[in-house]
């Protein structure tokens, strides 16, 4: 199986996100790159989501390192087997412990089997071809880390442990609440793609970013940091 090209990303225009073409509109992986050359490593099987060139661990905001109140609004009902309505979709994150609170914008494919990115690392994105979160399945959130110019919106996302809570605020003002059930961190050769994009028989949610060790002489970090929720 052929692997896509390669996604820009606005924020640094050597990084992004590329996926094994498989299942039309749903990627089977994420594959890892040399972003200093700007090219998918051949050979590789899955990994994913990458980050910007230089990591910048110093100079924390005080938007992603403090604690934020949880956010209040009707809490959506658990989806019914004989509802054939749609889940709203998702607008905004907020992951209190941690102190995210972002708009979420939408993730596509590009034409060429590509993932895209968030275009800013301020904001976290929603893969279109994942369930909206609280449908049923598993709803994938991706966000980068950090860039050259300081942390990004999943800076700490590695932190989030058992029980912390993940709100989403969905376009009609209802809110879907998630528990983390656990906080993974894999090599990008290893990428967990079953794990992440297998059906689920109830509402989850996945959150992935970069994480592990960063290789200056390749320009990207080595593994994903993945949160794994379900619906609290």
């Amino acid at each position: 199986m052929a692997a896509a090209t390669l996604a820009g990303d606005a924020a640094d225009p050597a990084a992004g996100l590329s996926v094994h073409a498989g299942q039309p509109r749903t990627p089977i992986g994420l594959v890892a790159c040399l972003v200093a050359a700007g090219l998918v490593m051949a050979g590789v099987g899955v990994a994913g989501l990458l980050t910007t060139r230089q990591h910048t661990p110093a100079a924390r905001p005080a938007a992603l390192t403090a604690p934020l109140p949880a956010p209040t609004g009707r809490i959506a009902a658990p989806p019914q087997p004989a509802d054939s309505r749609p889940v709203a979709t998702p607008v905004w994150l907020t992951i209190p412990v941690i102190g995210v609170n972002t708009t979420l914008i939408r993730l596509g494919l590009a034409a060429s089997g590509v993932l895209q990115v968030p275009s800013s690392t301020s904001v976290a994105g929603w893969y279109t071809g994942s369930p909206r979160p609280g449908a049923i399945g598993p709803a994938v959130i991706a966000g980068h880390i950090d860039s050259r110019t300081g942390p990004g919106v999943f800076y700490r996302l590695a932190s989030l442990r058992k029980g912390n809570k993940v709100y989403v605020r969905r376009a009609d003002g209802t809110l879907a609440v998630f528990r983390v059930t656990r906080t993974e961190t894999y090599l990008k050769s290893s990428f967990p793609t079953r794990a992440v994009y297998d059906p689920a028989p109830d509402p989850e949610l996945r959150l992935i970013t970069c994480g592990g060790t960063f290789d200056a002489a390749l320009g990207t970090y080595l593994s994903n940091v993945i949160v794994y929720a379900v619906e609290a």
